[in-house]
């Protein structure tokens, strides 16, 4: 039996099922007449959608988020800490597959879109865009909205759409619950030709989405299980199982004092201690005192500073974080030690641009001149910025050129320009910016030679 939340077989995606389908549509729109072969959900949403007067030919324009807007309402929201997960089970495959990821919140909200990058581009001619409003309520019948309105996970594909310019589009999507309350908490959608609403499609997105929700108790599970309780089977006390521990981490983005998080507690430490636990976690095989001393000073007596600064820090360490041991000869880290900044670079390398970006929060302790944390420094914003250019969307590059780094970088914002739709209402924004940084560099009385943007 066909299932009501699919589209059905390979038939029902031809030419011909779409021209029918596309008359079905025109007869509910316009003449208000239902026509046979729409499935049942489909004409619902339709009915829906006619009865909030919506013009199925044009998109309303909705106030656009500034990027500080977007970028508060993604860090507050719970599914933040799960992208990871989405990112290994259908992000990193879809980059080559004409197909397109996209995370909302329970509003409809697109909070992230990754996936393929020409895709990307298409489909903001549908004004598929990070925080655009998806839901029923703003578009009509839509892969988010719908599946939201029903809280089930459905496949929407063509000229059921009740927007025209969505008519190129095939999607599916599925419901994001809290693992605890069973609220929803958003959509993971996946948007792109007949693979979108293939067979195999649903189940994987379903998939993904209990994976989420696994994920996301187990985090709160971690976070709650401060003390170990004991379990009773028959009467007797048993001990309580190993809590499974994860890595240290330490933020140093965007930061001039370390952030060292470890067994679920979280304490700052000083910027020499920062630059120290940097250095030995970027460099995991260890480094002998001097070649440390070097990195992070160039006076002469920098060896006895830092063995000196060593003792302060492991003392500092046994209070605050005991796992995190530091062995001598050469120096180096005893336990696994997660920098922040190897986490970006890890990203990047996976093709996770979008993820690298959200995790970037600055550069690497961005008030030090210790020469190894500058290294550190260049090399992460370096790769980061040539990732972009190379290879980010336009919505992707423009929020980049938006951050503190990028803001007075011609490139950047040239190249954002070239990505641009010629009708995309952002140009005007973008081209003032650039006659900006221009006028500026001229009253410093410097000239600022165009660099050529790399060819994509």
């Amino acid at each position: 039996m066909t299932s009501p939340w699919t589209v059905g077989s390979a038939s029902d995606l031809s030419e011909g099922s779409f021209v029918k389908l596309a008359r079905a549509h025109e007869a509910a729109v316009l003449d208000k007449v239902a026509r046979p072969g729409v499935r049942k959900l489909v004409q619902e949403s339709w009915d829906r959608s006619l009865s909030l007067r919506l013009d199925p030919s044009r998109l309303a324009p909705e106030r656009e988020l500034t990027f500080d807007e977007l970028r508060d309402k993604r860090d507050q929201h719970p599914l933040a800490s799960v992208l990871a997960v989405v990112h290994n089970l259908l992000i990193r495959h879809s980059f080559d597959s004409g197909l397109i990821v996209a995370i909302g919140d329970e509003f409809g909200r697109l909070l992230w879109i990754d996936g393929d990058r020409e895709v990307r581009r298409r489909a903001e001619g549908m004004l598929f865009v990070e925080g655009s409003d998806r839901s029923e309520r703003r578009v009509g019948t839509s892969v988010p909205g719908t599946a939201l309105a029903l809280d089930h996970g459905i496949q929407i594909q063509r000229a059921e759409h009740f927007n025209h310019l969505a008519h190129p589009w095939s999607c599916t999507a599925v419901p994001i619950h809290d693992p605890d309350s069973g609220d929803i908490l958003g959509v993971i959608d996946i948007t792109g030709g007949a693979e979108a609403v293939a067979p195999q499609t649903l189940p994987l997105v379903e998939a993904a989405v209990a994976a989420m929700e696994a994920e996301l108790r187990i985090q709160r599970l971690s976070a709650s299980a401060a003390a170990p309780t004991v379990a009773r089977f028959f009467g007797r006390a048993l001990p309580a199982p190993p809590v499974r521990t994860s890595p240290a981490r330490l933020e140093v983005l965007g930061r001039d004092h370390g952030q060292l998080e470890n067994d679920g507690g979280a304490g700052e430490v000083s910027p020499r201690h920062a630059e120290i636990l940097t250095l030995l976690a970027w460099n995991r095989d260890g480094l002998s005192a001097d070649r440390l001393s070097l990195l992070l000073t160039d006076q002469a007596n920098g060896v006895d500073n830092l063995r000196a600064e060593m003792v302060r820090l492991r003392k500092v360490l046994e209070q605050t974080s005991p796992r995190i041991g530091i062995a001598s000869r050469p120096y180096r880290l005893e336990t696994p030690l997660e920098l922040d900044a190897q986490r970006v670079l890890a990203f990047l390398e996976r093709g996770a641009h979008r993820v690298a970006l959200g995790a970037y929060r600055g550069p690497v302790l961005p008030g030090s001149s210790a020469p190894g944390i500058i290294e550190i420094r260049t090399e992460v914003s370096a790769r980061l910025r040539e990732a972009m250019l190379s290879d980010a969307s336009a919505e992707l590059l423009l929020e980049y050129a938006r951050t503190d780094e990028a803001t007075y970088d011609s490139e950047v914002w040239r190249a954002c320009l070239e990505l641009l739709p010629a009708r995309s209402p952002k140009r005007a924004s973008v081209v003032a910016r650039l006659k900006r940084i221009d006028a500026e560099m001229q009253q410093r009385g410097t000239e600022a030679e165009p660099r050529k943007i790399p060819q994509r």
